[in-house]
């Protein structure tokens, strides 16, 4: 089959490689017919992360089940299903809590696995034709009718959706709260989104690229420009220097100024500062033990200069970590079929697996237009 392989930082290409088989009875093998490129994706492309050269990326997955094993009950050939980017056994200890993003099973020494991800259990990616599901009846999430003219909409809850939402259960965003979103990514804006559905009377994102800042904008939010002065200062003035309820961190530890200069803890600190005494902060953006490449030393090693006096002395509160995305999927899914949430509004290309290269190299470089890229393998 054809699958994108990671030859190394900044090289991936399609190639030819073994077919996704049932390996286990409770695997199943689904036709990949949308799969997304993720920010997340970019640390490992950009060579900020440990992946090993030959592997399948892609965690952010949608198909058609082709295969069964002799243990998969619920799931039948031609079924259309999403894929959690987190992969669970569903009967450790973790999973029966609803804490699925940290199986303890299928990834033995580490709580949590993934498709196509660095050091999250090896698993093959599914920007491919086809992807092999561990634990099937468990993981997939079976699609209503719709699946196929909402494909964009669904294909979002495999990850950027459930995080996002994940992200204001942390803040324990409540109807009527102010929020303050620091990042305008594809997470960040489904943050704020999900803060708006939510009933959030107020939701700031912050960014300095227009483009992100206007589909914050389309989705309920209000667009803070960190390029025309410091978005905190813009915050506070906004809301008379009290600051907002609740914060949600979704860039992680490759955060940088409107310059492009990387500063790890810009935004935790940042939330420190904008949220009220007593608020709540949920963090999603993504980050690791140790990063290598970062130029901060603390940073190489997996720890911030943060504010932790202020963030006491404020009585503030942080949950944090990925998204257990099976306690939202179903909900969520709900949602996109009756109309009620459109995320696809922020997909900006539908391409072929074969274009999967050089949207790599668009995203990466952050260039105009390239906001949300979803691949679709058997459209060429």
């Amino acid at each position: 089959m054809r699958a994108l392989v990671y030859n190394g930082p900044r090289d991936v290409s399609v190639q030819q490689v073994p077919d996704a088989k049932v390996e286990h009875p409770t695997d199943a093998v689904i036709r990949v017919t949308a799969t997304n490129i993720c920010g997340s994706d970019l640390h490992m492309y950009e060579g900020r992360t440990d992946l090993e050269t030959g592997m399948v990326i892609g965690h952010e997955n949608l198909g058609e089940v082709v295969e069964v094993g002799a243990g998969v009950t619920k799931l039948s050939v031609g079924d259309r299903v999403v894929l959690p980017f987190n992969i669970g056994c569903g009967f450790c200890e973790n999973c029966e809590q609803g804490r699925t993003g940290f199986c303890l099973t299928v990834n033995p020494g580490v709580a949590g696995g993934a498709y196509g991800f660095a050091g999250m259990g090896g698993y093959s990616g599914g920007q491919a034709e086809y992807l092999r599901v561990p634990f099937a009846d468990f993981n997939a999430l079976q699609l209503p009718e719709d699946s196929v003219e909402k494909e964009n909409d669904y294909v979002m809850l495999a990850d950027i959706f459930p995080t996002g939402w994940h992200g204001t259960r942390l803040a324990k965003v409540a109807p009527g709260d102010s929020v303050t979103v620091y990042g305008g990514g594809p997470v960040g804006l489904m943050a704020g989104y999900s803060a708006v559905l939510q009933g959030a009377s107020e939701v700031y994102v912050i960014d300095h690229l227009a483009e992100r800042l206007a589909l914050a904008e389309e989705f309920g939010a209000i667009g803070i420009n960190s390029s025309t002065g410091d978005p905190i200062e813009q915050i506070k003035d906004a809301t008379k220097g009290r600051g907002t309820d609740r914060g949600v961190e979704a860039i992680g530890y490759q955060a940088h100024d409107s310059q492009g200069v990387e500063q790890p803890n810009m935004t935790m600190n940042g939330l420190v500062e904008v949220v009220k005494a007593t608020g709540t902060i949920g963090v999603v953006g993504l980050f690791l033990p140790e990063d290598p490449g970062a130029s901060d030393e603390l940073a190489k090693k997996g720890q911030l200069a943060f504010d932790y006096g202020k963030f006491w002395f404020k009585g503030q509160t942080i949950g944090n970590g990925q998204a257990n995305v099976k306690n939202y999927n179903r909900a969520l899914a709900r949602l996109i079929h009756q109309g009620k949430a459109t995320p696809a509004r922020l997909v900006s290309h539908n391409l072929g697996l074969d274009e999967a290269p050089e949207a790599y190299r668009h995203f990466d470089a952050r260039d105009q237009g390239w906001t949300k890229v979803v691949l679709n393998p058997t459209k060429g």
